[in-house]
């Protein structure tokens, strides 16, 4: 065995919330010092106000150990949480288990359950809509003018397509979206005692909202199912399968925040990406089709809408000579496992015609791979498609103004021209 490295010997603190704060060029550099290490970096955690403090993590920063953890369930496991650091035990008790917090057979239950959701014959129903949508979204692009393309055309298709899913009435969806933005805000980084507080009563507010105006719902669709998701997660399939009022709650919220956040940051870091790209941005507008696929994964991979993950070792294990305790935590860094130059070439660089494309983006290969990625992959083809084929000057302005967070790569605003 070998000693453990720690963040004092490295100068380099992902513990740290200042850390979050520098310019992602500057953060990228400090990754590629650690991947360039023979073996995992040691982080002693900081007292974040309201969460709890563990003893550290081991980070995991090389696309080879994050897919190793990814895959291997029965070691790395999910609970009690995947967020770093770790909320509350209480929050569970209000909110119930999320999907992403279980390993199985829990986890594979409510797998199967929601997987019907995204089935390919699903989402092929989802195509005319989600066309549609973007044909409305654009059109009031042009009538309005370009200002902030998050909030004018990025936040606008997720949600409407997880309403549409879900069977959420036209009348409350301004409402749902306001619940959501305000939820994904407590995912920055908390700096002081009194923000803290306050980002948290707000984001405690907003999830329970969501939770009980969807279990309302499934309740109605029980005594009378319609034609839609939330119809078909609470009446029992052929197994006799179903979600609890509970369950549907939580798998909402994940839907609404995980769902809407990854769709809509691609679609947002990505109008940036090709901007600054012009072979790219060359090749879609002349070539759509061919190339749409490959921009939407190189997009996922260069900016990864969700940075990490963290897993609690269950078993004595060793990962390059370090040895795993029951009880460790380990945090996947999936910006980082996505910039690895031993599995991407000259990673730094946009290429759109990048292949093979290994990236974890969506959370790695195994249990956890990302439920709606193929739903989100559609969605980004159906708008760009839109933009760039009515609008084939459209471009980014400036800088986007990032989130400042330690968990979701969120772009908060970024203007825009055609």
């Amino acid at each position: 065995m070998v000693a453990v490295t720690t963040a004092v010997e490295t100068g380099i603190d992902l513990a740290d919330l200042a850390f979050w704060g520098r310019a992602p060029q500057e953060r990228e550099r400090d990754f590629a010092r650690l991947r360039a290490l023979e073996r995992p970096v040691f982080f002693p955690e900081r007292r974040v106000p309201l969460l709890r403090s563990g003893k550290g993590f081991h980070a995991l920063v090389r696309h080879a150990d994050v897919v190793e953890a990814s895959r291997n369930a029965k070691v790395f496991s999910s609970e009690p949480a995947v967020t770093n650091p770790e909320p509350p035990g209480w929050v569970k008790h209000v909110f119930g288990d999320s999907m992403v917090n279980l390993d199985d057979p829990r986890h594979a239950r409510l797998r199967r359950i929601v997987s019907r959701a995204f089935s390919p014959k699903m989402l092929a129903k989802l195509d005319d809509d989600i066309v549609r949508a973007a044909e409305r979204i654009v059109d009031d692009v042009v009538a309005e003018g370009p200002r902030d393309f998050v909030a004018q055309v990025a936040a606008r298709l997720p949600i409407h397509v997880i309403c549409d899913m879900v069977g959420v009435p036209d009348e409350i969806r301004a409402r749902v979206h306001r619940h959501v933005d305000v939820s994904t805000e407590y995912t920055g980084v908390r700096m002081s005692l009194p923000r803290t507080v306050a980002m948290a009563g707000r984001n405690m507010a907003a999830l329970l909202a969501l939770q009980r105006l969807v279990i309302k719902l499934g309740r109605e669709r029980e005594r009378d199912p319609a034609g839609d998701l939330v119809s078909a997660l609470v009446t029992a399939n052929v197994d006799g399968e179903r979600l609890t009022p509970r369950e549907l709650g939580s798998f909402f919220t994940l839907l609404l925040v995980a769902g809407n956040e990854t769709a809509r940051n691609t679609m947002a870091h990505g109008l940036k990406l090709i901007t600054d790209t012009p072979d790219a941005r060359d090749r879609l507008v002349s070539d759509f089709d061919t190339h749409i696929a490959g921009a939407i994964e190189e997009t996922v991979r260069h900016v990864s809408p969700i940075m990490q993950f963290r897993r609690t070792v269950t078993q004595d294990h060793e990962i390059r000579g370090v040895h795993l305790a029951p009880g460790d935590k380990v945090v996947l860094f999936y910006g980082s496992a996505n910039r690895d130059e031993e599995v991407f070439p000259d990673a730094a660089r946009y290429d759109i015609t990048r292949s093979p494309n290994p990236h974890v983006g969506f959370g790695g290969p195994g249990p956890h791979f990302c439920l709606g990625a193929n739903l989100a992959r559609q969605e980004i083809k159906i708008m760009f498609r839109e933009l760039f084929t009515r609008l084939p000057g459209i471009r980014a302005v400036g800088e986007p103004e990032l989130l400042l967070s330690n968990f979701d790569n969120s772009v908060r605003r970024q203007a825009f021209a055609y």
